[in-house]
Parts: structure tokens; sequence; C-alpha cells
């Protein structure tokens, strides 16, 4: 038990010590901090993996205490959001649940992290992010447009390139929510395609992934989509209002995820098929420019057990 202890606190006391470097590397090493700041969370992630979660909390704070005698203030929001971030890939790793679950719980909680850290910048130093960088992208696009004027555009073109900007911009404007939730979970995705390797190499468990071609969405996602899809088409919501943004968020967020599943699907049958690799590539590229085709397949994918069919059609072709 006392040798327990003992390792318990050196680890603690050798993580705590890699997490002071890399954060002060991020904080005050240009160029570097680049690197670093990405490995921020995995010494919070190993240890967290290692030891239940009194322990794991406890040593979470010994980081955030260190981040700000390392850095001061200018270190704490990053500290905040790779700590919760790596103590939830740990834990998730220490309780031996699925590689799914530790992507949606870490991509919550570093979600709810960010928002936090927004919502903070503008009640404490009224400075809101988001809003200067639409402004950023406002003013390059009219600086774009003097440019276009002087090269000699023509009044039309002006007004067909003012318009195309007008559209882009309101667009970002509505899917920002959009925007900002795709891109939390693509960097936990990104984050734990680095980590779990690392970790694995390190003696950690690392749960193992299901293959691509097994995702299946609840069937509950077809009925959200039906619902948004004849609440937009019954109601008349205009343009700006909070239920347009509210509606258009979810269409475009359930439409990625049948798009997913029909890709999913493409990745499924072809391995039944056992058809080469480089066919699977060549799929999942044509997907894209095929994105409402691909759609369609993952609504009948949810709605109709064709998968099944798939199976059964072989077992036959095989006896």
């Amino acid at each position: 038990m006392q040798n327990q202890q003992t390792r318990q606190l050196t680890n603690g006391a050798m993580m705590a010590a890699v997490f002071a470097v890399l954060l002060a590397a991020s904080v005050y090493v240009p160029l570097l901090n680049v690197i670093t700041t990405l490995f921020l969370g995995l010494p919070v992630a190993w240890y967290s993996a290692k030891y239940p979660w009194k322990a794991s909390m406890l040593f979470s704070v010994v980081c955030l205490v260190l981040s700000f005698i390392v850095g001061g203030l200018l270190s704490l929001p990053l500290a905040l959001v790779y700590v919760p971030l790596g103590l939830s890939i740990g834990l998730s790793i220490h309780y031996r649940k699925s590689k799914l679950f530790m992507f949606l719980c870490s991509g919550i909680v570093l979600l709810i992290s960010t928002v936090l850290q927004y919502v903070a910048s503008i009640v404490l130093f009224g400075i809101n992010v988001l809003e200067e960088g639409i402004t950023m992208m406002k003013a390059s696009y009219a600086t774009s447009g003097e440019m276009l004027e002087r090269f000699g555009a023509s009044a039309e073109q002006m007004e067909k390139y003012n318009e195309a900007v007008d559209q882009l911009m309101f667009s970002v404007e509505t899917l920002l929510p959009t925007l900002l939730v795709g891109s939390v979970f693509l960097l936990v995705w990104f984050m734990l395609l680095v980590y779990l390797p690392i970790l694995k190499r390190l003696g950690t468990d690392v749960p193992n992934s299901p293959p691509f071609r097994d995702m299946k969405l609840p069937k509950s996602v077809l009925w959200y989509y039906l619902i948004v899809l004849l609440i937009s088409m019954l109601s008349d919501i205009q343009p700006g209002s909070m239920a347009y943004m509210m509606f258009i968020n979810a269409s475009v967020l359930l439409q990625l995820l049948l798009f997913l599943q029909g890709v999913s699907f493409y990745h499924f049958y072809i391995k039944q098929e056992g058809w080469p690799k480089w066919v699977t590539v060549i799929a999942t590229i044509l997907a894209l420019p095929l994105q409402s085709f691909t759609s369609i397949v993952g609504i009948v994918d949810l709605g109709f057990d064709i998968r099944g069919w798939v199976k059964r059609a072989h077992e036959f072709k095989g006896k």
C-alpha cells in the first residue's frame, strides 16, 4: 500500500513536471509552441488513465495551479482547455469505456470549456472573438473588392462580388454554432489520433475502435431529420431569426451524420464484395461531390436493414 502511494506520488510529480515544461514552451517559445500546445493534455491523460478519479482530479488541480505559477493569467486559458480534455481521455481509459464514449465525452468537455472561455472573455474583458473574426473577414473581403475595382472590374462584376460576399457572410454567421461544434469534434478526433498511439507505447491499455464500416447511427437521427425537414417545409421561418438559425444548424448537423452513415455503408459494401482497398479510397473521395446521393444512401441504410440484405445475399452466394 505504501509502495503504491509512493509510486502514485512519484508519477504525479513526474507528469506535473512534464506538463510544466510543455506549458512553459507553449507560452514562451515561438514556433515550438505549435507542437508543445498539442501535447499539453498528454501528461494529464496518462496519469488519469492509471489512477482513479479522485487522484486524477487532484492532479488536474495541481496542473492548473502550476499553469498560473509558470505562465500567469496568460497560460490559464490553455490549461483550462487541455487539462479537462486530458482528464476526460484518461478517465475514459481507466474505467474502460469505449472509444466512441471517449470521443463524445472529450468533445463535450472541450466544447463546454471553449464556450465558457468565450463567455468569460465577453463578460470580463469585453472581447467577442467571434464578432472580431467576422469583422476581420468583412474587412478582408472589402479590401479584395477595392483591389478588383483598381484592376478595372465593371460595376456588374462588383455587384455580383458584393452579393456573393454578403451571402457568404450570412451563411457563416448563421452556421457559427455548427462550425464551432464541428471544429471542436474535429480537433478531438485529431488529438485522439495523436494521443492514443503514444499512450499505448507508454504501456496504457487503450480501447480499440471498431472499423468505420460498422458505424451505425441510432434510428432516432432519421426521425430528427424528418422532423426538422417537415418543420422547415411547412412553417414560414424568416431568414436571420433565431428559429431559422436553430433549424439550419440542426439540418446541417443531421445531414453531416447521414452523409457519414452513407460513406460507412460504402465501406461496408466494398468489404463484403472483397474489393481492394483502393476502391474504398476512390468511393470516399467520390462521396464528397455526390454528397446528396450519399446522404440518401445513409437515410436508406438507417431506415431499412439493407446491410442485412447484403449479408444474406453473400451468404446465399457462398452456399
